[in-house]
């Protein structure tokens, strides 16, 4: 059996708490342990993918400190993956041994004429006050937008994935039988003529790899227990099994808002529709039980 294994933000670095190695290896660990039982107690091939938000923001932040911005973003997600692959490759192999894990910084192939170009539409970076951040836009070329609530901050295109290129690779290091942990961030965002400047969407992107892969089950770790209903209401309800169909009619409802638990609805329903098993999604520190289905939300074709 093939599952890829979609880690959150909060496998790295939890809300307010320090952005030090320390802090990533510990938060780390947890998902290592998950990913260590379903590779030996399920005897599964795993391919482990991650999001990296705050680690490209941070990144870039040091780079405006210094007055200068060194590389594109393109650049950092790459950079990242390669922070991050690491930390997630020593901690898999303190649990199994040496080698049996290995990072392959991947590139994912976008449209530049995908109309995520024309509107850019996704936060990264830190915040700033309006006539900072209106300064580095005419200093940068960027486009900012208010993130209410927060302040001001940089906005990038988010295109849909339509390919990951190095898929053939990791299904040769999977028949090896390694663990693979790769498209960190959603990827390289890259078209036909090279790297471009924007976000890929790390649980579609997830979804795409997994069904390339032809992956039985794709499983979305995040920082809550399931899908649920009326969320922010005392009608609040978590989905425990449900069928596409259905929950492509709550999606199209607007149950599950597109910065949050829309991506990762969105993405179980392209994967399951697109000859995959089941998908599940739940929280980080049940992931084995998510796994087996006895936590989260189970989604069936």
């Amino acid at each position: 059996m093939l599952v890829v294994v979609a880690l959150g933000g909060n496998a790295f670095a939890r809300p307010g708490g320090p952005m030090d190695q320390e802090e990533h290896v510990k938060n780390i660990k947890i998902a290592a342990r998950v990913v260590a039982k379903i590779a030996e107690e399920d005897g599964a091939q795993v391919v482990v993918t991650h999001g990296n938000g705050p680690q490209v923001g941070l990144l870039d932040e040091l780079q405006l400190l210094a007055e200068r911005r060194y590389f594109r973003l393109d650049a950092l997600v790459a950079a990242t993956q390669g922070l991050l692959g690491y930390l997630l490759v020593e901690s898999i192999d303190e649990v199994l041994g040496p080698g049996r894990a290995v990072a392959v910084v991947t590139r994912t192939l976008v449209d530049e004429g995908d109309r995520a170009f024309e509107n850019p539409t996704k936060f990264v970076g830190p915040v700033y006050a309006r006539e900072d951040a209106e300064r580095l836009a005419a200093k940068y070329g960027w486009a900012v937008r208010e993130d209410v609530g927060r302040g001001w901050r940089r906005v990038v295109p988010s295109p849909e994935p339509a390919a990951v290129v190095e898929a053939e690779a990791i299904k040769a290091l999977l028949d090896r039988g390694l663990i693979v942990v790769a498209l960190g961030g959603g990827g390289v965002p890259v078209s036909r003529r090279g790297g471009v400047e924007a976000v890929v969407d790390k649980d579609l992107a997830s979804q795409v790899l997994a069904n390339a892969l032809g992956a039985e089950a794709l499983v979305i770790l995040t920082d809550v227990d399931g899908v649920y209903v009326d969320f922010n209401t005392p009608r609040r309800r978590r989905l425990e099994r449900i069928n596409a169909e259905e929950l492509e009619r709550l999606y199209r409802e607007g149950q599950f808002p597109e910065g949050s638990m829309g991506p990762k609805v969105l993405a179980a329903l392209k994967f399951v529709r697109n000859g995959g098993k089941w998908a599940a999604i739940g929280a980080l520190e049940d992931g084995h039980e998510v796994f087996k289905g006895r936590r989260g939300t189970l989604i069936l074709p």
